[in-house]
């Protein structure tokens, strides 16, 4: 396991401001809120300039200063920078000069915005140790979690409703996870990989990574 924390400070809690460790953890113990990664910016301001910036490759991990991982990226290098596609016709419609469309359809591996979220979580749990990656799904996310982590050479575990399209996990299966069916609706699947979480040491991008895994959301702006 890494002791490096690179720019980041803490998990903090969103709600009472508590820190915690840089752990596999998503919520405070004393009032239930949410954590999130705090970052140490006074550090950031000292590496990410203009001119690394322009040095980098075209990737989300260009700005990888301000993603929570200690280390290089391990998982996922080549997601990101994906084009915005203008909208004629759409700007017509909404009235606007220009309108601006962001293609997340073709991201790497699996062609979906999950690939940003799962490659975070993914790097990072690499670095915490874990050697099984996991999810709760009702798709998309399933097959970006099988995907990279057959890349990276991790076991995964995808759980979802046992009514959900066989389609939507075609994927998943391809990919080699162990695609497990769960009777109930998706809050009961997420419920149920909580419980998980907490017995064994497996990393639930959705669940115990989330702050993690929430942070490359924010790759796409």
């Amino acid at each position: 396991m890494s002791k490096k924390t690179g720019f980041m400070k803490a998990l903090k809690c969103r709600e009472c401001g508590r820190e915690y460790p840089l752990d596999a953890t998503h919520v405070c113990e004393f009032d239930f809120g949410p954590l999130e990664v705090a970052y140490n910016y006074d550090k950031i301001k000292k590496s990410l300039t203009k001119d690394s910036l322009a040095k980098r490759p075209q990737t989300m991990w260009r700005f990888r200063e301000l993603l929570p991982v200690a280390e290089e990226p391990t998982v996922g290098i080549g997601v990101g920078y994906t084009p915005l596609v203008k909208a004629d016709r759409l700007a017509k419609w909404l009235g606007v000069r220009e309108a601006w469309v962001k293609n997340d359809a073709v991201n790497y591996p699996t062609l979906s915005f999950k690939d940003r979220v799962v490659s975070v979580a993914l790097s990072r749990a690499r670095e915490l140790g874990f050697e099984t990656v996991a999810c709760a799904s009702t798709g998309n996310l399933a097959n970006s979690v099988a995907a990279n982590a057959a890349s990276a050479g991790l076991d995964s575990f995808v759980f979802i409703p046992t009514d959900l399209e066989e389609g939507k996990i075609l994927n998943s299966l391809i990919y080699g996870a162990r695609v497990v069916g769960i009777r109930g609706h998706y809050d009961e699947v997420n419920r149920l990989c909580a419980e998980i979480a907490g017995k064994y040491k497996w990393a639930f991008v959705n669940v115990n990574m989330r702050p993690y895994y929430a942070e490359g959301s924010k790759s796409m702006a």
